[in-house]
C-alpha cells in the first residue's frame, strides 16, 4: 500500500515537471516572437551633441536655425528609404514638430549639416511642413528658463512614402504604419536664459 502511494506521489510530481516545462517553453517561444516582431534599432548621432546633452545654439532659433549633421547605422537588409523626425515633446501647446524629412534613400547614412528648408534639397528626399508651418528644419525655440527635450528619430521603411512636398507628421506617420523595418533616436536638450 506503502509502494502504491509513493508510487502515485512520484507521477503526479512528474506530470507537474512536465506542465511546468511545457510553459517554460511556452513562454520562451513567446518572447522569441515578441523580440522578432519589433523594429530593429538603428544607432543614431551627431558630431554636434550627445545623447541627452545640450544642442549648441548655432542649431536654435538664438544662433543660426540651421539643422546639426545626423548620422545613423546599423540600417537593416531591404531598407529602401528613410524618415527623420525632429520633435519637443515638452512644448506648451503639445508636441512640437521641427522636421520631417522623408523618402532619404536607403543608401543614405546621415544628414549633412545645413540642408536647406525646401521642399526638395540636393542629395535626395522630401521635406515635409514643421509646426512654424515652414518646409525643413526649425530650430528649438522653447519659452524662456525651460529646459526642453529634442527628439531626433530615423526610421527605415521597406518602401517610399511617395507623399507629396510639404506634408504633416500626421500624414507621414500614417503612411508609414506597417512598413518600419529599423528605428532609433537621438535625444539633445535646449533652454534659452531670456523670455519669449
Amino acid at each position: 500500500m506503502r509502494l502504491k502511494s509513493e508510487l502515485k506521489i512520484r507521477l503526479a510530481g512528474a506530470g507537474w515537471l512536465a506542465v511546468g516545462l511545457m510553459i517554460v517553453v511556452a513562454l520562451a517561444i513567446r518572447s522569441e516572437a515578441q523580440t522578432a516582431a519589433k523594429p530593429a534599432s538603428l544607432a543614431v548621432t551627431s558630431p554636434a551633441f550627445a545623447q541627452g546633452k545640450a544642442i549648441p545654439k548655432r542649431f536654435t532659433c538664438d544662433g543660426q536655425d540651421v539643422s546639426p549633421a545626423v548620422s545613423w547605422s546599423r540600417a537593416p537588409e531591404g531598407t529602401k528609404s528613410f524618415v527623420v523626425i525632429m520633435d519637443d515633446p515638452d512644448a506648451p501647446a503639445g508636441t512640437w514638430v521641427h522636421w520631417v524629412f522623408y523618402d532619404l534613400p536607403g543608401s543614405a547614412t546621415g544628414l549633412p549639416e545645413g540642408v536647406k528648408a525646401v521642399g526638395r534639397p540636393p542629395g535626395g528626399g522630401t521635406q515635409g511642413r514643421n509646426s512654424f508651418g515652414n518646409p525643413g528644419y526649425g530650430g528649438p525655440c522653447p519659452p524662456g528658463g525651460q529646459k526642453h527635450r529634442y527628439f531626433f528619430r530615423v526610421y527605415a521603411l521597406d518602401g517610399e512614402l511617395g507623399l507629396k512636398e510639404g506634408a504633416e507628421r500626421g500624414e507621414v506617420d500614417a503612411a508609414m504604419a506597417g512598413h518600419v523595418l529599423a528605428s532609433g533616436e537621438l535625444m539633445g536638450t535646449y533652454a534659452r536664459k531670456g523670455g519669449g
